[in-house]
């Protein structure tokens, strides 16, 4: 009969453990009001800040969130009429670049990129760190949804802030500022990068310098991830600034054909960056064959002249009675005397072949 100890066991682990609610709050960055490019004073919760605007008809929300679950964006997707396919894609992450319009509203994907700080490249484990930043566009609101811990938007926030003509056009200029915003990174990021590949590039080509493949391969990975957030983005900024939607208005178009060319360069880069470190790695691998050759010509090398003293020790160490000067009384010192000028002169042979 089992105890009762036993019994209560059991029944605690047949009871599945409630998930703790968590408040919206915790997922909330910022949520601000701007009439005429101003933020109004105040904490604003997502229905109250946008009760304020329709009621004033005037002016836009925006809502900085990180990470948050299915649950607590549901109320926020209430709230402004959010597309459920856009909302699903902006909880789980882990989406390509693109630009996609439900009704009245505008979903973009941005993939934030980081770059990461290594003493060296030869002893970097990890050059690009990827985020996700996901943006709904309406007439009266912008909402952000960051995925990743380097992608924050609080420092162009508060730069937009000082500058309320840029915040005076409405929703439209803080999805150009964030686009912008990515697109200088990825810059910033091809740069570090493009450094540390002219840095391997010297050590691989530098004479008698020993390299290794596997980092080569370790930064085409990272260009690999880095051309993925970059080439994407292309399509869906063109659209933009060829009046893709009204949400867009011809003011701020043309600044998105400013990201736009700037995202042209970062993609000229990045191709570039794959195709250098494609000839470096065979020169590595021609480097690496080289140098195994010229390690089995030494090795070729000192096996001949070994074979000298071994062939003759193995010769007069076969016991006969009957053999060349073996009871003569100078025979042990002329025969090795023998042995060491035959590996002199092979020596000096593959010496002046430059095997050795």
């Amino acid at each position: 009969m089992p105890s009762l100890p036993s019994i209560r066991g059991r029944g605690a682990q047949q009871r599945p453990m409630a998930p703790i609610p968590v408040p919206l709050s915790a997922y909330v960055v910022d949520c601000a009001v701007y009439i005429d490019g101003k933020r109004l004073p105040g904490r604003w919760t997502h229905t109250d800040a946008v009760k304020e605007v329709r009621k004033r008809k005037d002016g836009f929300v925006w809502i900085g969130l990180h990470e948050p679950d299915g649950e607590q964006i549901q109320g926020i997707a209430d709230t402004f009429g959010l597309h459920e396919l856009a909302v699903e894609d902006a909880v789980h992450a882990h989406q390509r670049p693109k630009l996609e319009r439900y009704d009245n509203t505008l979903f973009m994907v941005f993939k934030t990129v980081r770059y990461v700080t290594n003493e060296s490249p030869d002893t970097a484990n990890e050059i690009v760190e990827s985020g996700e930043i996901m943006v709904f566009l309406g007439k009266e609101f912008v909402i952000t949804v960051r995925h990743g811990n380097h992608s924050g938007l609080s420092k162009l926030r508060h730069e937009m802030e000082d500058d309320a003509e840029r915040l005076q056009v409405g929703p439209a200029a803080v999805l150009h500022a964030i686009a912008d915003h990515v697109v200088d990174n990825y810059l910033d990021v091809t740069e570090h990068i493009e450094n540390d590949i002219d840095q391997m590039e010297e050590r691989i080509f530098a004479p008698r310098s020993r390299v290794s493949a596997d980092q080569i391969y370790l930064f085409k990975r990272e260009v690999v991830e880095l051309r993925r957030a970059v080439m994407p983005l292309a399509n869906p900024l063109r659209r933009l600034a060829e009046g893709y939607t009204p949400l867009i208005p011809e003011t701020v178009r043309s600044y998105f054909r400013d990201v736009d060319d700037h995202l042209t360069e970062v993609s000229e880069r990045v191709a570039a960056f794959d195709e250098l470190l494609t000839t470096l790695v065979d020169a590595t691998l021609a480097k690496i064959t080289l140098q195994q050759n010229t390690d089995m010509r030494k090795i070729t090398a000192w096996v001949a002249i070994i074979s000298v003293p071994t062939m003759g020790v193995g010769i007069y160490g076969m016991n006969f009675d009957y053999m060349p000067e073996l009871h003569w009384k100078y025979g042990y010192p002329v025969v090795m005397s023998l042995i060491l000028i035959a590996c002199l002169i092979l020596y000096r042979i593959l010496r002046r072949n430059r095997w050795l």
